[in-house]
């Protein structure tokens, strides 16, 4: 029921917020004889944020059209390499006529970037991804609001998230390297480990960042939510069904909406802070502050419903059993049959983790427990990495991802790949 009073306060404000969007270009546009009027630049300023507080936020796009390969500027193509129903795996094709560039890139390594399923589109891996193309042939996994996705389709675990993992290595090929960001932690570790179990190729290189491999490790809010309260209180307490106007009617979720509730009363102070900060740049004229702030909130404010099964899988194992770290985790395959998780069987996948110093999502030493796990993995193939000063999007969007975990990241992913070409030409 409350998904449904959601959506008709939504339809109740969807007019309000048109109005007021109007009413902030008749106060602001040179031609409107309202522009004119003593003190019409505050009154612009609150009703652009009026629309901004009460608007819809739609799925942004990534926008990514060219980036540098060198000093080379190259075009962008995003492509759909497979679509399946909860997820699709893009690639971002890079096209130049530089012939010096092309032969740069055809020997730059392949990256999968398998993009969290908790809230926010992939999109917000918009700058992850950006800086990934100026050394790498890059992939990302979208996934597929579940609102969107017809009940006929069926559910969505999280051994599915597991088994879709799987075959997004296997489609980009035995050279990918792959890197998970926040909660795909866990299912891309478990992934790679059924893959080294079954004799299977694994990926060159792990790349592990600020997740939760040991959620035991510094709990923060987030963490302690997920084990102070019965598997029982999240399924009776924010599951819903989806509504009838959607084509996912019906089906269970942990709808978006209750999802970005939770961000924002995690600090309040803070947005509450921002958005008068953003009416105040309105009223100073100070543009290039206010397109920052829509930016953020665009792809903030933009979230996604999570299939309930695969929500509820991940509370219980991930947060109350622990099952990844205690050994007793099993995936079914696509066949149905059980699998044990098996983290010590990876031997030849290279692994670096990150975590940023000031994280409060992921707390210090839960991703950095992946090495505890992977002890197939040679010592010298192993690494960490902590970003000083970085908060939880620090680690993979902004400066301080470009100017200091990216270049680890790089040089990680390249010096085992050139190793690894360097082994096969030997043999």
């Amino acid at each position: 029921m409350l998904y449904q009073l959601y959506e008709t306060n939504r339809a109740w404000l969807s007019p309000f917020s048109e109005f007021a969007s109007a009413a902030a270009k008749l106060y602001s546009n040179p031609l409107s004889a309202m522009a004119h009027i003593p003190q019409a630049h505050r009154v612009s300023a609150g009703f652009d944020l009026m629309s901004r507080l009460t608007k819809e936020y739609e799925k942004p796009q990534f926008n990514i059209n060219s980036v540098k390969v060198g000093d080379v500027e190259v075009v962008i193509q995003e492509q759909v390499v497979e679509s399946k129903p909860f997820c699709r795996l893009l690639r971002f094709k890079r096209f130049t006529d530089n012939a010096e560039a092309l032969a740069r890139m055809r020997d730059q390594p392949s990256v999968l970037v398998v993009a969290p399923l908790s809230g926010h589109h992939s999109t917000l891996l918009r700058d992850t991804v950006r800086t990934l193309l100026q050394d790498h042939k890059v992939y990302i996994t979208d996934w597929v609001d579940a609102r969107m996705v017809p009940i006929e389709e069926g559910p969505f675990h999280l051994d599915d998230y597991v088994n879709y993992v799987q075959e997004f290595i296997r489609k980009v090929g035995p050279d990918v390297n792959v890197i998970s960001v926040c909660q795909p932690t866990v299912p891309v570790l478990a992934a790679v480990s059924l893959m080294a179990s079954r004799g299977e190729v694994t990926p060159k290189t792990m790349v592990m960042m600020g997740g939760p491999i040991d959620a035991r490790k510094s709990p923060t809010a987030v963490n302690n939510l997920a084990m102070n309260k019965s598997y029982s209180w999240f399924e009776n307490n924010v599951i819903y069904r989806v509504p009838p106007n959607y084509p996912g009617a019906s089906r269970r979720v942990y709808p978006g909406f209750l999802q970005h509730t939770g961000f924002v009363a995690m600090n309040p102070d803070r947005h509450a802070t921002s958005h008068y900060d953003y009416f105040l740049d309105l009223v100073r004229g100070d543009d290039d502050s206010a397109e920052s702030h829509r930016q953020f909130y665009d792809e903030y404010n933009a979230v996604l419903d999570m299939p309930a099964e695969y929500y509820l899988d991940t509370i219980k194992t991930v947060f109350q059993d622990f099952a990844l770290v205690n050994g007793t985790w099993e995936v079914r395959n696509p066949e149905g049959v059980p699998e044990l998780v098996r983290p010590q069987d990876i031997k030849t996948t290279a692994l670096l983790t990150v975590e940023g110093e000031l994280d409060d999502i992921s707390g210090a030493g839960q991703t950095r427990a992946a090495h505890e796990l992977c002890t197939g993995i040679p010592k010298a193939r192993q690494k960490h990495y902590d970003v000083i000063g970085a908060g939880h999007y620090g680690i993979f969007s902004g400066r301080r991802w470009r100017e200091l975990a990216y270049p680890e990241l790089r040089e990680f992913i390249l010096s085992h790949n050139q190793a690894s070409s360097k082994a096969k030409k030997a043999a």
